[in-house]
Parts: C-alpha cells; structure tokens; sequence
C-alpha cells in the first residue's frame, strides 16, 4: 500500500493507492475441499533426546474459501481424525491414542477454525486461527507457501499449499512423558506441524 500526496494550490490531498490484482489470483477465489487422498497432515517430534519420529493423520478433512482479490478474507476449516495417527509402529499408535495422550474415545477430533488471513509477501501467508486439541482452544498461526494451480486429468481446479508450525503439546494438556537414565525425557515439548494440501474447487 503506498500513500502519495497530490498538492494543489487549494488544499494538501492524501490519496492511498491499493496494490493492484493479480488476475490469475483474482480467478482462484472461491470455495474449495481439501483431498485427503493427495494431502498430508503430519508432525515430528523429538525421541529420546536424540531422534525424531514422524506420523500423520490419515482421516481429515476441510474446506478454503480463498478470496484472490484481497487473501484477507480467506478462511480454512479442518477437522482430524485423531484415532487415525499413523508413526509406523502399531503399539506406540496405540499409545498416542490412548489416555496418556489424545484419549481419542473421549476427544475424537482436533480442529483449525482460521480467524485471520494475510499476505506476508510474494506466495507466503500466515493463517491464523483457533487449534482445539481435548476441548482445549488455543490460538495458532501457520506459515503456508502457495504451489500453484493446476486443472487436473478430471477438470477438477486445484490449488496445493505447504506450511509448518510449532507448538508445545503441554499448552493442549498433552503432557505424558517418562524420564530417561541418563537425563532429559524421552518425548519432547516441541512439537512440529506440517501441512501438505491440495484442495478441489467446488462448481460455480
């Protein structure tokens, strides 16, 4: 946004000037439903002080309204399956979903209600929203790249964006950890969540 002064022999006149659309932008707004076939919800975590373990959430779906004209308005919905985590290793799943941790019985899904969007320059924007993990609501922002457009084989219109965040799994009453011998705990706070979308635009 730049601001210029207009000077007249009269009067002293602001005027803003509001950055000009890309048109190939302004034609993706619209509504669209994340695939999960050809997305990834995931997070790493460190182990035992001295290794990461990966995993994902294979169940999950949302929605982007996505407003090309001015990103602002955009907005994103997303519902995870939790039962649905995925590290590799059966028994350690099992114990994710157990009370240790998400209890998923009681609190099946975790949620992202965004609140706010923005334009941080060039194809990167923060998304900022409401994180729900065991009916417990914190705010949260994701850092996304945006990969493009494409029209798929099928004439669906896609867009794919890519992002991280880090959180501390205690901030949502996730706290189960076992100290080790040798010092430090054997999951750590830190917790990184990654995002690979790609997301279908509904019919006019």
């Amino acid at each position: 946004m730049a601001l210029f002064n207009r000077k007249s022999a009269a009067t002293t006149t602001a005027v803003v000037e509001k950055p000009a659309v890309d048109p190939a932008l302004a034609a993706l707004t619209g509504t669209y439903t994340i695939d999960p076939a050809h997305s990834r919800i995931g997070f790493t975590v460190r182990h035992a002080m001295v290794t990461n373990v990966r995993g994902s959430f294979g169940e999950h779906e949302g929605t982007l309204v996505l407003n090309g004209t001015d990103p602002h308005h955009s907005t994103a919905s997303i519902d995870v399956t939790i039962a649905s985590i995925d590290t590799g290793i059966a028994d350690r799943d099992a114990h994710l979903r157990s009370g240790d941790f998400f209890d998923t019985e009681t609190f099946p899904l975790m949620t992202f209600r965004s609140t706010s969007a923005e334009q941080l320059g060039g194809d990167t924007y923060r998304i900022t929203g409401d994180l729900t993990i065991k009916d417990v609501t914190r705010p949260l922002s994701i850092d996304l790249e945006f990969n493009g457009s494409a029209t798929d084989p099928y004439g669906n219109q896609r867009v794919g964006f890519e992002g991280s965040a880090d959180i501390l799994r205690s901030d949502w009453g996730l706290t189960w950890n076992a100290a080790l011998e040798t010092g430090g705990v054997m999951v750590s706070d830190k917790v990184k969540l990654t995002f690979d979308i790609s997301a279908i635009k509904a019919a006019a």
